[in-house]
């Protein structure tokens, strides 16, 4: 299958950082169709020679397991071409499109990684060039606008030029090998279905945790914030994944469907829940592993009397049959005191107790999303101690049953950008996110935006390398549950 793919914005960190290194793995695993081209767009002042030159030099800070040798990678460099293209200016979509015309392909994907400032000029540009053929797909990177309002400008903008199935909004977590392994342990096997419900589950976490600060993006993080950079895809996507129903098949609107149906069921905001409900956190300075990091107020672009937020959590319900009185937490944040994302189900207790428990124990299941990728299942087995005495009763003990992914499957595993750039180049939709999931995400977030705006008293400070401000431990402990690490 022959393919062109472009990259707008292939100069940028995300190309190098991210898009290239899959495109590589595809390559070394043979799972990239063959007769490609990979055509990389930017401003710099640089022939194909050049390009090739500097990937070459940005691949030497890849991870040593996914760096390529120099055989390996003058293989794949002769995949890899250059235009120069200022894309503000529509006399420069020519030359794009004279050297698309160089050759016949069964598929043309164009990546938009650039501002989303640029989406909407880019697809009027590529439409006025006749570029917006039937074989044209169009993967559109987050964030998709800031707010309800823009977010539909930049989706109806698109969807004047482009149909619904040659476009592509791309959540890199959809693509992690855990969250389709959430969909396969649900719908593939019936052990869990019956009890995935109110009846059994006492309440769901979600937590999205990074150790670093905003580095050197302080000022993109400024327009941003955790609750529009996490919480608006990624987190509420796990969310719909882990609740929706079984879908009538794998096609991809009917997965859509599911979790569409999840973000309209979530339960409406009131100045009450917004109040008491969602809290939000900026780190001050600390000394994670004894190291003496700044607070984000000293991060180099930041407003110095900024009001932004680097940690959301927050508590919800889903208000339907399944999940009626079911908490879902959501907890995400920088400079927190591990880099780790999971998603734990915690069951609720048996309902007559015959042996002794440790307190609050209870049987849960953890999806680990990285840095470990795989399942653990949490249980209570009675251990055999030589020091229990007749008459004290049975004592149980807390076991796990753990599935790493990474030792079970090796390198059969697939990285999330990867299986994305594979799956648009194949046309499937199924891991990527329709307009009007985005749009009803934006719906429900957009109060705790205008909440915030009116809020004085602005973001509770956190030390960093700590859980977040004490306020998250004390929302989630009035429902008379707590943070996994606090227990």
């Amino acid at each position: 299958m022959a393919f062109d793919l472009v990259f707008f914005g292939g100069t940028g960190d995300l190309v190098w950082r991210k898009l290239m290194p899959a495109l590589f793995q595809a390559y070394r695993h043979d799972s990239l169709p063959e007769d490609g081209r990979i055509i990389a767009v930017g401003r710099d002042d640089l022939n194909d020679a050049q390009y090739r030159q500097q990937i070459q030099t940005r691949f030497e800070q890849v991870d040593g397991a996914k760096r390529p040798n120099n055989e390996e990678f003058a293989r794949f460099a002769q995949l890899l071409c250059y235009v120069r293209m200022d894309l503000s200016q529509p006399q420069a979509y020519a030359a794009l499109k004279s050297r698309l015309a160089q050759r016949e392909t069964d598929s043309v994907v164009m990546y938009l990684s650039t501002a989303p400032s640029l989406f909407t000029t880019v697809c009027e540009q590529l439409a006025a060039h006749g570029l917006n053929t039937a074989k044209t797909r169009i993967v559109l990177e987050k964030p998709l606008g800031h707010d309800l309002a823009s977010n539909r400008a930049i989706n109806q903008a698109v969807g004047q030029v482009f149909k619904e199935q040659q476009i592509f909004r791309i959540d890199h977590y959809l693509g992690k090998p855990a969250v389709q392994n959430l969909l396969a342990m649900r719908f593939g096997n019936a052990l869990f279905e019956p009890l995935w419900r109110r009846e059994h589950i006492a309440n769901i976490q979600i937590t999205i945790a990074e150790e670093l600060g905003v580095e050197k993006r302080g000022s993109f993080y400024e327009t941003t914030g955790a609750l529009r950079d996490m919480v608006q895809n990624h987190a509420l996507q796990l969310l719909c994944a882990i609740a929706m129903e079984p879908p009538i098949n794998a096609h991809a609107d009917a997965i859509r469907d599911e979790k569409l149906k999840v973000l309209r069921s979530l339960k409406r905001w009131t100045p009450e829940t917004l109040s008491q409900h969602v809290i939000r956190g900026q780190y001050s300075a600390g000394h994670p592993d004894g190291q003496s990091v700044p607070g984000y107020l000293e991060e180099k672009g930041v407003n110095p009397s900024s009001s932004t937020e680097t940690f959301v959590a927050l508590r919800t319900e889903i208000a339907n049959w399944r999940w009626a009185g079911v908490p879902f937490y959501i907890r995400t944040g920088k400079r927190m005191a591990a880099s780790e994302a999971h998603i734990e189900i915690n069951f609720r207790p048996t309902p007559h107790a015959i042996y002794q428990s440790p307190m609050g124990q209870a049987n849960a299941l953890v999806i680990h999303l990285q840095p470990k990728d795989g399942l653990e299942l949490h249980l209570l087995a009675q251990g055999q101690s030589k020091r229990s005495q007749a008459g004290q009763g049975q004592t149980l003990s807390p076991v796990h049953l753990d599935l790493d992914f990474d030792k079970r499957f090796g390198s059969q595993r697939v990285g999330a950008y990867e299986r994305l750039l594979l799956d648009v180049l194949d046309g499937r939709l199924n891991l990527f996110v329709r307009s009007d999931e985005q749009e009803e995400a934006w719906r429900w977030v957009e109060p705790i935006l205008k909440h915030w705006q009116n809020d004085s008293l602005g973001p509770r400070p956190y030390a960093a390398g700590t859980w977040g401000p004490s306020a998250a431990s004390a929302m989630i402990a009035r429902d008379g549950f707590c943070w996994s690490e606090e227990t």
